[in-house]
């Protein structure tokens, strides 16, 4: 059955890459020279911190937006040269969410890009999608996100993939997790995943993934709602638009090669 704690007793990983869209990007969760972290960069610092000085690689291939298959033609052939000791898959949840997309056919292709992936990296990770029954018209699509879920459960059993489960990580459910947009994790959500995937490979993590947020003050009705209109006009509409056109929210550059995660470290060093 799937990994959910892979052990890394039996080889180091030394080589990390990261594929996907904008939550492996690590949007919602900036540098300060404007760059994004995420979980991926944070993963990446851990498991640096396991390994000799310069001695780890790690390349972020990811870039917010897109589908799986331009993941696939665009990301995949560069993982796989690379050949890294891990490399990490969440795709396909901008298909999930587009009107009309079937599950079933979403998780066909990302099975043929985890056999891909599996010939040529040592361990493939790959993750279900986030729980939504909290998010405003996402909870609509959370049963289609189950099925893709399941789905995505079966292709690790089968190919021996570890898993990051996201659906069952309950410190998510808190509104500090997210961005302003709330499509986007926060800086502090990166980072419980961070941990959540760190444990799924059996490394020994600095805190609790599921630590208890401290208590908020009560908030009245009328700022809920005020902020629910400001939210659904400055950021909800807008994305809605572009996931039915299929479009990009933006063009970051592709990684070209394995980067020094000693400059992540530094990024947030610089942030905290």
């Amino acid at each position: 059955m799937a990994n959910e704690s892979r052990s890394l007793s039996g080889g180091t990983i030394r080589s990390y890459a990261a594929v996907g869209d904008s939550f492996t990007e690590g949007v919602g969760d900036p540098g300060p020279d404007g760059s994004f972290v995420g979980w991926a960069d944070r993963l990446a610092v851990l498991l640096d911190d396991r390994v000799p000085e310069d001695t780890f690689q790690y390349a972020n291939l990811a870039v917010r937006g897109k589908l799986i298959d331009q993941i696939v033609e665009d990301q995949l052939p560069r993982a796989v040269e690379l050949a890294p000791d891990l490399v990490t898959l969440v795709a396909g949840g901008n298909d999930i969410i587009r009107p009309g997309t079937d599950p079933d056919d979403v998780a066909e292709r990302f099975e043929k890009a985890v056999v891909r992936l599996s010939e040529a990296a040592g361990t493939v990770m790959v993750a279900t999608g986030f729980d939504t029954r909290d998010v405003a018209v996402l909870k609509h699509l959370r049963g289609k996100i189950a099925t893709y879920n399941m789905h995505v459960r079966a292709i690790a059993d089968r190919h021996g993939c570890a898993m990051l489960d996201l659906w069952s990580l309950k410190s998510l459910h808190d509104r500090r997790a997210w961005d302003e947009d709330r499509l986007h994790l926060s800086a502090e959500g990166h980072t419980r995943v961070a941990l959540r995937a760190a444990q799924a490979l059996g490394v020994e993590v600095p805190a609790d993934p599921e630590q208890p947020w401290p208590l908020l003050p009560p908030r009245g009705t009328f700022e809920v709602r005020r902020d629910d209109i400001h939210w659904a006009r400055e950021f909800l509409v807008p994305w809605i638009g572009r996931r039915l056109r299929g479009e990009s929210s933006g063009d970051r550059v592709q990684a070209k090669g394995f980067i020094d995660p000693h400059a992540i470290k530094a990024h947030l060093e610089s942030a905290s």
